[in-house]
């Protein structure tokens, strides 16, 4: 690992008028191309795919430059883990021109660089917790779920079989339980030595909240649980986090999305399923302050679901805390990117990170850090039609409204205390709401967050002797109050059917939806594809809903004139017949793998 800083880059051309196409960044087209053709793999980028590759890093590289000064961690050939970028930025603090020219790094590199090491074999796949966003000093970061026994006790064979990407290429093993292990392991502090360096990993970066956005407790493949997860470690390693089970549906689920034409509306999950066990689990603390009645989560179509897990992670890092937050499902490039690239640009939208960045550029980082160099396996997912990346952008369409706005809540915060009634904020709000909404979830009227004093978990690992990293960030925004040890557990059957039917009127669909997926309705869309692009409205749009519509509206249309979308009934002819040739494509590349997320 080296100490790094990208040099700041020349800003680019005016933006064309607002009746104009979008502007599009330079080489997205190439960047989506290479996305849908193959799965990203560090190793394999000194071959001829190296240098589009190299071009695509050292773009996202010039990008956090503008606004951050940052170590990088060395990620070359895939020697720390095989699907995450080369090149592994570490943002340190944001930064003007001036002081990019006195850069001094504020992390303990060789340290960091040892923990990174020996962490990595606590989680799936090797995919450690990694810093990908910085905001208020706090580090947002990703991961794969814990590793389970099989994939500690095999990690050489592991990490050959997993270079492939092949989710199904589980090896061969005994149907054993961990109980079992442990009894045949001579090492049976095994779990206390690679989850404790996850554990003090965890601290230097000054996490303290975990969402895990997992249906299941442990993942099983072949009658064996070849991952665990936090909220179910025996020896309550991580009680002194804060833990969220946040369940939310797999990578698969989203073909759904693709069969009823790109239709995120009225589109449940069937709770009901064999595997899934994982109640969604949220201490009270957290859900006081966002008026969303959490006990109808398995009631809730996915852009109701979507929205409200945004919320969530949203009050986390928006609170008085100064500690980070952890995302992570499974693998860690399904579910995981959605909600990192929908938390990046929000806050974006917001102004309040990657303040330089145009739509275009903010658009371009997102795709190429959060979900190609993260290992997102896009041309398996489009063979099968689970299109969560797509489902990401377009999505955006439900965010736009002030109440996904972190920029309100701060002006909540520094708002006077009052006993009642409504301000002329309140009142504007209030005309701006959906006057078709009878429901109550995501009200503008949202109290502030405050502090909920609470008891230390009854785990404690060994003292971390290491210095919590961005601490001269963070001194700042150091307001600290400790997690409740109450939690809010719900895990209600789903009542009637198994499932909705795959398709459901245009007015069941708007009555399941939120009151912002009605507001959101700014843009209209001529024609029925998906991919047309947005028309404004004559209405004035705030600086968010312009920031994102424009992000969206440039997705659009780079990808519909790469990726595009897929047709139910292919057809050999035209535009048509280049996508089932892209479909024929990624089978023969993907096979029959799995699609677990």
């Amino acid at each position: 690992m080296a100490g790094a800083r990208a040099a700041a880059a020349t800003s680019a051309g005016s933006s064309t008028s607002s009746g104009n196409p979008p502007p599009q960044e330079p080489g997205l087209g190439e960047l989506l191309e290479e996305f849908s053709r193959t799965q990203y793999r560090a190793k394999d980028c000194s071959g001829t795919g190296g240098s589009k590759v190299e071009r695509i890093e050292k773009r996202c590289l010039e990008l956090f430059g503008r606004d951050y000064c940052y170590s990088v961690i060395q990620n070359v050939n895939g020697d720390i883990c095989g699907h995450y970028p080369q090149h592994i930025v570490f943002l340190e603090y944001e930064s003007s021109e001036k002081e990019k020219d006195m850069f001094q790094s504020t992390v303990q590199v060789s340290k960091l660089q040892d923990l990174v090491n020996r962490s990595k074999t606590a989680r799936c796949r090797g995919r450690f917790v990694c810093p990908v966003i910085l905001f208020k000093g706090k580090h947002i970061c990703r991961s794969a779920t814990l590793a389970g026994w099989g994939e500690l006790y095999g990690r050489t064979g592991y990490n050959y079989i997993f270079s492939g990407g092949a989710d199904d290429a589980w090896a061969d093993a005994e149907d054993i339980t961990e109980e079992d292990c442990a009894l045949r392991s001579s090492d049976t502090h095994l779990f206390d030595k690679v989850r404790g360096y996850d554990i003090k990993l965890l601290r230097y970066l000054s996490v303290k909240y975990i969402c895990d956005l997992m249906v299941e407790n442990k993942k099983v493949k072949f009658g064996m649980n070849v991952t665990s997860s936090e909220k179910v470690d025996k020896a309550q390693r991580y009680a002194d986090f804060t833990l969220l089970s946040i369940p939310y549906p797999g990578c698969e689920f989203f073909k759904e999305y693709k069969d009823r034409d790109y239709m995120a509306e009225g589109l449940i999950f069937n709770w009901k399923q064999d595997y899934v066990d994982a109640p969604l689990s949220i201490p009270t603390f957290l859900t006081c302050s966002l008026n969303i009645d959490w006990s109808q989560y398995q009631s809730w179509d996915l852009v109701q679901q979507t929205q409200n897990y945004l919320k969530l992670l949203l009050s986390i890092i928006n609170s008085d805390d100064d500690s980070g937050l952890l995302v992570h499902c499974i693998s860690g490039w399904d579910r995981t990117p959605l909600f990192i690239s929908l938390l990046r640009l929000s806050l974006w939208a917001d102004g309040l990170i990657h303040a330089s960045l145009k739509p275009a550029e903010i658009l371009y980082l997102t795709v190429a850090y959060d979900w190609f160099l993260f290992g997102h396996m896009l041309v398996d997912r489009l063979s099968k039609g689970e299109e969560i990346f797509f489902f990401c952008f377009n999505f955006l369409k439900h965010i736009i409204s002030e109440e996904f706005s972190s920029l309100k809540t701060q002006r909540r915060k520094s708002l006077p205390a009052r006993d009642a009634g409504f301000t002329l904020e309140d009142i504007c709000m209030l005309r701006r709401k959906d006057r078709g909404s009878t429901t109550s979830l995501g009200s503008d009227f949202s109290l502030v967050m405050e502090s909920s004093p609470g008891a230390a978990g009854s785990f404690t690992y060994e003292a971390v002797e290491l210095v919590p990293a961005g601490a001269q960030t963070q001194a700042a925004w150091r307001k600290s109050h400790s997690s409740s040890p109450q939690s809010v557990l719900w895990s209600r059957p789903q009542p009637s059917e198994d499932r909705l039917p795959s398709h459901q009127g245009v007015v069941e669909a708007k009555s399941s939806s939120s009151s912002s997926s009605n507001h959101s309705d700014n843009f209209f869309r001529i024609g029925s594809s998906p991919l047309e692009v947005p028309k404004a409205r004559l209405a004035a749009l705030s600086e968010r809903e312009t920031r994102l519509q424009e992000v969206r509206s440039a997705f659009l249309a780079t990808y519909s004139s790469t990726v595009g979308l897929r047709a139910a009934a292919p057809s050999p002819s035209g535009a048509i017949g280049g996508l089932l040739e892209q479909f024929v494509r990624g089978v023969g590349l993907r096979g029959t793998s799995s699609s677990t997320s």
